[in-house]
Parts: structure tokens; C-alpha cells; sequence
């Protein structure tokens, strides 16, 4: 019984983080804590409210927690290399990474740590590492060649670092295998193919394969649907749309939490700005530029500490330039 109510409360605090009533999700852990509760699953909400919250004290509380758990070895080291990759410190987040694979792999976790390794292979792509992000993508496929959620992250990681072939591959294995899967045919598959439409400059395509994955089906995880349309959008020059579809991507930071699109929607928002300052006359155009400004603030303050060779903070500290 105390296993079910732990269940439960963990899913109602969950469910409501995901709905983003944070207020509510933070008065169900406070009642599990009344009644002394204790839960994977509310410990997580627990890192992910202290996330959003950008409270390092409480986020390092539960950290510590998991890492004291035998069953959760790598699930620390699994959070804290998505913050870190969120704040752009590539290296710190890289070296935990490997720890929570290495972790993963003594405790018989093979599947979690190759997700870890996929994910980690996405953020290395979409921050301008392919090379890194192909690496860690085949590394994660070899660990557990198997696996639908394996095969689903690479193929999205190879997508994003350019690799065509291997995504193609990967995308062509999940439509065959998992025809019914509601995730794979609404969600990985179409935003697979939409980064690969992007990568032959066809945004129009894009957005086509994005149809699939039309809200609400798109608010799950990382909001990989919204972020890739955005691009699509900024691909097209459609400003607005692209800003409409980061800021989704932004407003659901109780899915998203400390995924690398949470971090990079910021930047896609200042570029959606900037194209429409380039693309729109007078006061609008003068609106626009004031927008996208603070935009880009908001972003190279949030990567104040990240490592300066990221290339896609050299871009942004670019645009950021000549747009003042």
C-alpha cells in the first residue's frame, strides 16, 4: 500500500508539473514530505521544480539523494549532465556523461545509459559538435543495439549532426517495427524527418512531417516538435510563427526542465526577433530589434558560464553584435 501511495503521489505532483501548475506540484511533494513519502518519482519533481526555480541548493538535496540510492547510481550524474549541457559547459557535462554510462553499465542499466549517451549526442549536434555528436550516438546504438528508445534518440542526434544516412536508416527500422506507437509515428519520426528536410534546405518539407506531431500530441519531453518547427519556421523567414514556436518550447519549462531545447529556444526566439527587425519597416522593425536584443541578453546571460568554444555561443555572440 505504501508503494501505491507513493505511486500516486508522485503521478499527481508529476502531472501537475507537466500541466505547469508549479504551485500545485510544489503542495503535493510538500504533503508526501508531510506524511513522510519518499519516492523516485517525487524526487525528481523535487530536481525539476529546484531547477526552474534555479535553486542550486535544493537541486544539489536531491542529487545527493539519488546518488545515495544503489538502484538510481547514475541517475545523479544522468541530471546533472543535462543541466550542465543546458548552461553550455560542455567539458563538465561531457565528463559526467561518461559517469553516469559507466554508472548505468555496473548496475546492469545498459538501455539508460545509452539514452544518456543518445541524449548527449543530441545537444553535441545542436550546439554545433557533429563530429562529437555522431560519436556518442553510434557509442549509445552499440551499447544496446536493440532498443526502440535507443534507436529513436540516435536517430534524432544523427539528424541533427547531418548524418543522413544513418538517420534515414534508423527512422526507416522504427516506422517498420513500431507501426502503431503512438510516440514513434506522432512524435521521433516526424521530427526525424522534418531535421533531415531542414538539413537539404526544404523547410516547406519540414513542416509538412511536422503536421504529424500537431499539439497536443507534440507536449512530451524535450518538445522536440515545437523547437524543430521553430527552425523550420526561421528557415523559411517567418518570423512570427518561429517566435511563437520557441516561446511554446519556453513556456513549458515543467517539460521540458533541463533539456538542451529549453536552452536553445532562447536563441531561436532572438533569431525569430531579429529576422523580423530585418524583415518588417518602421516602428515594427524598431520593436522587433528591441525584442531580439533582449533576447539574445537573455541567452548569453543563461551561457555566462559556458565554455567559450562552444560554436554555436560564438554565433550567437556574433549576431548578438551586429544586431547592436
Amino acid at each position: 500500500m505504501e508503494n501505491l501511495t507513493s505511486l500516486y503521489g508522485s503521478n499527481l505532483a508529476a502531472a501537475a508539473l507537466h500541466l505547469q501548475r508549479l504551485d500545485e506540484a510544489r503542495q503535493v511533494v510538500r504533503d508526501m514530505q508531510a506524511q513522510k513519502i519518499d519516492y523516485e518519482g517525487r524526487r525528481f519533481v523535487q530536481y525539476a521544480l529546484a531547477f526552474i526555480d534555479a535553486d542550486s541548493t535544493a537541486m544539489a538535496e536531491q542529487l545527493q539523494w539519488f546518488a545515495a540510492q544503489p538502484e538510481y547510481a547514475s541517475e545523479d550524474l544522468a541530471l546533472s549532465s543535462a543541466t550542465e549541457a543546458y548552461g553550455g559547459r560542455l567539458n563538465k557535462a561531457r565528463e559526467l556523461t561518461k559517469g553516469a554510462v559507466d554508472a548505468a553499465i555496473r548496475t546492469d542499466s545498459k538501455e539508460s545509459g545509452a539514452i544518456v549517451l543518445a541524449s548527449a549526442a543530441q545537444w553535441e549536434a545542436a550546439f554545433g559538435n557533429p563530429a562529437e555528436a555522431r560519436q556518442s550516438a553510434a557509442e549509445a546504438l552499440k551499447l544496446v543495439p536493440t532498443s526502440q528508445a535507443v534507436e529513436a534518440e540516435a536517430a534524432l542526434a544523427f539528424a541533427l549532426a547531418g548524418d543522413t544516412a544513418r538517420a534515414d536508416s534508423l527512422a526507416h527500422d522504427l516506422n517498420k517495427q513500431s507501426p502503431f506507437d503512438t510516440l514513434v509515428q506522432s512524435i521521433w519520426l516526424p521530427v526525424i524527418r522534418a531535421q533531415l528536410a531542414l538539413n537539404k534546405e526544404d523547410p516547406s518539407a519540414a513542416l509538412t512531417a511536422l503536421q504529424a506531431a500537431a499539439s497536443p500530441t507534440e507536449l512530451v519531453d524535450c518538445l522536440y516538435a515545437p523547437y524543430v518547427r521553430g527552425n523550420a519556421y526561421l528557415a523559411a523567414g517567418q518570423g512570427k510563427e518561429a517566435v511563437a514556436e520557441f516561446q511554446k518550447v519556453l513556456d513549458h519549462s515543467g517539460i521540458v526542465v533541463n533539456c538542451w531545447t529549453g536552452a536553445l529556444a532562447q536563441l531561436g526566439k532572438a533569431r525569430a526577433d531579429a529576422l523580423q527587425a530585418r524583415t518588417s519597416q518602421g516602428v515594427d522593425a524598431d520593436a522587433a530589434r528591441v525584442r531580439a536584443l533582449a533576447a539574445y541578453k537573455d541567452f548569453l546571460t543563461l551561457w555566462k558560464d559556458a565554455d567559450p568554444d562552444v560554436p554555436i555561443l560564438r554565433e550567437a555572440k556574433a549576431e548578438y553584435a551586429k544586431l547592436q
